[in-house]
């Protein structure tokens, strides 16, 4: 690749150009890391070999090591899981706020500063493209772009509905109540691919963003909704600079979620013909959140537990999505 980017003609094709130059910084990224991750395992074994029975310090230095290099080999070989056609690719994340009005709302809202922190931790760039703001408080739905290795083949994990329970703090009576939020995961496509929309298909409407979205508002008349007329499918972006920057982006999440039709489509086709009694439903719930009478977030679908409810809430969730991304691996790559 570094060889076609020498080549005068490569460069004529900036889209191309563009894609190659990614390409090649994530490869460098994932061989660097690997060269990195030896080098460490080689010192740790050489200060093994020099550490004396009795020399406690140095003991506790060999399995401080061991353990820090430990955490970094179990996260590599949870990559090692995404191989998925999209996997390597960037997100878009929506968040849908269910039935319950400013309760739910406010979950919402609570979820969108859940994924901004955890992209903030694995140094992920996040910026929401749309919002749609609670009358009250909170937001109705909000779609935000991630942008990292990987970000996608990890965020899958969190496709569904999460469950909160808490005292709430818009109830005069401190009494608990129940709220749903769902989340939907699509990938970025660097490239249409076989999808293909027909310009006369698409309704293209401009308006002003405005509400209490507060600093995820353009407060401009530069935002763009499309509408898919023969899916129905309708998406928006307002956060753009500029008009054609927002239809863009509009375009680019239309794509997305024309290709996850499909690849559902395609799903149940095969599901049909095995005979299976059960589809994939990402409909369902998938984790709850405890804050009243007690603390603890549940995985439903893994078992896994947290009792640090807040470190959750604040991006704390790796732990959630490495054990779904290893139970659901094929038990041969699981294994390796």
């Amino acid at each position: 690749m570094e060889a076609q980017i020498a080549e005068p003609e490569f460069w004529g094709d900036q889209i191309r150009a563009r894609d190659t130059m990614r390409e090649i910084t994530r490869l460098k990224s994932r061989i660097e890391t690997w060269d990195e991750l030896e080098s460490a395992a080689a010192e740790v074994v050489e200060l093994a070999e020099l550490a004396d029975a009795d020399d406690g310090e140095m003991l506790a230095e060999v399995a401080s090591e061991t353990s820090a290099l430990t955490q970094r080999l179990d996260a590599l070989e949870t990559q090692l899981l995404l191989g998925g056609e999209f996997d390597a690719h960037d997100a878009f994340l929506t968040i849908q706020s269910g039935a319950g009005g400013t309760e739910s709302q406010d979950w919402a809202e609570m979820l969108l500063r859940m994924y901004s922190r955890w992209s903030e931790r694995r140094k992920y760039r996040a910026a929401v493209i749309d919002v749609s703001p609670g009358e009250e408080a909170g937001i109705k739905s909000a779609t935000v772009q991630i942008e990292g290795d990987f970000a996608y083949g990890y965020l899958k994990a969190e496709r569904g509905v999460h469950r909160l329970v808490r005292q709430s703090p818009f109830d005069a009576g401190n009494r608990r109540h129940t709220s749903f939020a769902r989340v939907d995961v699509i990938p970025v496509l660097e490239e249409a691919g076989d999808i293909e929309i027909d310009p006369a298909d698409l309704r293209v409407e401009t308006f002003r963003a405005g509400g209490h979205g507060g600093q995820y508002v353009n407060k401009t008349d530069s935002a763009v909704r499309i509408t898919h007329q023969p899916s129905g499918i309708v998406v928006s972006s307002q956060n753009q600079r500029s008009q054609h920057q927002n239809r863009e982006v509009a375009l680019q999440v239309l794509r997305a979620r024309l290709l996850e039709r499909d690849l559902a489509e395609r799903e149940a086709e095969q599901v049909r013909l095995r005979g299976d009694l059960k589809a994939v439903d990402f409909g369902s719930q998938i984790r709850s959140y405890v804050l009243h009478p007690y603390r603890m977030v549940k995985d439903v679908r893994t078992g896994v537990e947290v009792g640090n409810a807040q470190a959750v809430l604040d991006g704390d969730i790796d732990v959630f999505i490495d054990r779904y991304l290893r139970e659901t691996a094929p038990s041969t790559v699981a294994q390796t």
